[in-house]
């Protein structure tokens, strides 16, 4: 089945649905800082640069399957919240004009919690009408991904659609008995490398990628505990490097005061933040998978964006499974 990726970024959807027998033909991403990195690990997809808000619909080409998650920022509850208001929440609205006139057989739209919160739940009951009104079946669930072989709590919002004229409606699929642990995921991983100064790349390493950024703790860092043991799994990998959780060789965090916390003493030594390498295979993406990068940081934002592999494969197996291919 064909797939076009709307809002690709690193193409954590992308991999899992390729994984699960999917062809992925065309793919968007206006973000410059990511191009190296998706056209490096998808060398036969097409990538169209342009801000999808300049992409006619008679340029993309016809496909059995659409997937993507519009810009998380405007519905995050921990940024400014402007929802609707602001221009990357209203690019919703060019995903549903795509959808509209292409009429795949199936759409998938991921997106933060926060979209479902009480400030902008008119907003999202909008975009499932609108959806509605393009001719599909729609299916909405908050999912942690935890639950679907993920090692990260990490709560979001996964809307599929089933066109119409096939009267089917998606069923999500049922979590799996494992949960995985950090131990799991990073267990075996040597220590990483610090970043060079003004945090920079070191380049090539044996294993790609294992280098964690450096710098200070903010007051906000530091308002709680940062750190998961081992057998936990770990806390949301964001989608920036200063906000990176702690690595479980330290010690859990202590509580001084009202959103105050401190490093166990004796300990300060252990407490660094996850590598990019570490970060990645949190969220399932295979030792193979390069991050391009001069600046750290922007190796944080990538990861932190995508959507765990994992989760994106056990979403497109059960849409495969339901309709029949």
């Amino acid at each position: 089945m064909k797939i076009v990726s709307l809002f690709t970024g690193a193409g954590g959807l992308d991999l899992g649905f390729e994984k699960a027998g999917f062809d992925i033909i065309w793919a968007n991403e206006f973000d410059s800082k990511i191009w190296e990195t998706f056209e490096h690990n998808f060398p036969n997809v097409k990538l169209d640069r342009r801000s999808i808000t300049d992409v006619s619909v008679d340029e993309i080409p016809d496909c059995d399957g659409m997937i993507g998650g519009p810009p998380c920022q405007s519905w995050s509850e921990a940024g400014a919240g402007r929802g609707i208001n602001d221009k990357r929440g209203q690019l919703f609205y060019d995903y549903i004009r795509i959808i509209k006139t292409k009429q795949p057989k199936f759409f998938l739209v991921e997106n933060v919690s926060g979209i479902i919160s009480s400030r902008h739940k008119a907003s999202f009951e909008e975009f499932l009408k609108e959806f509605t009104k393009c001719g599909y079946e729609i299916s909405w669930k908050l999912v942690n991904a935890n639950d679907y072989g993920v090692p990260e709590d990490r709560e979001r919002v996964i809307i599929v659609g089933f066109r119409e004229d096939l009267k089917k409606k998606f069923e999500f699929p049922e979590p799996l008995k494992k949960k995985p642990t950090l131990r799991d995921a990073i267990g075996d991983l040597p220590e990483a490398i610090p970043a060079l100064e003004k945090n920079k790349t070191n380049g090539k390493l044996k294993i790609s990628n294992h280098e964690y950024m450096i710098g200070g703790f903010s007051p906000i860092y530091m308002s709680r505990n940062r750190v998961r043991s081992w057998d936990e799994p770990s806390f949301t990998i964001q989608a920036g490097g200063r906000q990176a959780p702690i690595h479980p060789k330290a010690p859990k965090m202590v509580k001084v005061g009202k959103d105050k916390m401190e490093f166990v003493k004796g300990h300060e030594d252990e407490y660094r933040r996850l590598s990019v390498r570490e970060c990645a295979r949190i969220q399932t993406f295979p030792d193979e998978y390069e991050f391009l990068y001069t600046d750290i940081a922007n190796a944080y934002k990538m990861i932190g964006n995508a959507v765990p592999v994992n989760l994106a494969f056990e979403l497109a197996k059960k849409i495969k499974e339901e309709l029949g291919e």
